[in-house]
């Protein structure tokens, strides 16, 4: 019997024709509509330029207006379609005004990439405050979910979507200085698993990436000094800080049909940094 089966799994390996060698990607997102939020600079803009680079049509957001026309601008000179408009997603009116607009002008929603955060603390986690703890996890964590609660009945009109946190190397390794933004991105990780199982229902995918240190001026702190990056670079296997690119294209295929078997994961995406819970 087992070898009745090996000869029947070669055979159908022989008989697949694989073009050039190579089994064939289908990235197109072509038709989709996608929301980034926090994307007219670093990990949010490249995200933007990725999903708009392979058809997706993008929605971008900010807090500040000359942010996000300064990112219309130069996407739209990439050939990309997008719309824009200021978002605190910390403000329900404010995820509203962001959901409909993209409902409104764009006939509906596929993809959700949330990725604006916030840490208005450095320091002993014994000296944060209620205040901190507060605005960290309602930007960072009840924003998230608030978000892809008021995006689903849209997905779901569209039969089906795909939704990816972004989170850090942070949420694995706790960085000194760091630890309410630490937890927040933890959360993350598990807000992950407890709505995959949920919403697979409705053929909508949940997924994680957790970034290294990547050079964005949110995290300029980390790799500005030459003696703090040397210091991250022994921790790596690939011997360099990562680029807002190097995130954009997991997130785009986290997206794409090439993962529409992956649910209910994060994908750590750190250069080789060893990180796991």
């Amino acid at each position: 019997m087992r070898r009745v089966m090996l000869r029947a799994i070669t055979k159908g390996l022989i008989a697949s024709p694989i073009s050039g060698g190579r089994m064939m990607s289908n990235t197109s997102l072509s038709g989709k509509v996608a929301i980034v939020t926090a994307s007219t600079d670093g990990i949010g803009l490249a995200a933007a330029q990725a999903l708009g680079k392979r058809g997706a049509h993008v929605v971008v957001s900010s807090r500040r207006q000359a942010n996000v026309d300064k990112a219309v601008s130069l996407l739209r000179n990439e050939n990309i379609e997008v719309i824009g408009t200021t978002c605190n997603v910390g403000n329900r009116e404010d995820r509203e005004r962001l959901v409909n607009m993209a409902v409104e002008q764009c006939g509906g929603i596929d993809i959700l990439v949330s990725n604006a955060a916030v840490n208005p603390f450095f320091g002993n986690i014994l000296e944060s405050t209620d205040e901190v703890w507060s605005k960290i996890l309602d930007v960072n964590v009840k924003a998230a979910f608030l978000l892809t609660k008021q995006v689903f009945p849209h997905m779901v009109k569209r039969g089906g979507g795909s939704v990816v946190f972004v989170s850090s190397v942070a949420g694995y390794q706790p960085m000194q200085g760091l630890g309410p933004y630490s937890v927040s991105k933890t959360a993350l990780l598990g807000l992950t698993q407890a709505l995959a199982p949920e919403l697979a229902q409705s053929n909508i995918r949940v997924n994680c990436v957790a970034p290294g240190i990547i050079k964005t001026r949110f995290s300029a702190a980390l790799w500005q000094s030459e003696e703090v990056a040397n210091e991250f670079l022994k921790l790596l296997s690939i011997k360099r800080l990562g680029m807002p690119e190097d995130i954009g294209g997991v997130i785009t295929f986290l997206c794409s049909e090439d993962a529409s078997y992956i649910t209910g994961e994060t994908i750590t995406v750190t250069g080789g940094m060893n990180c796991r819970l």
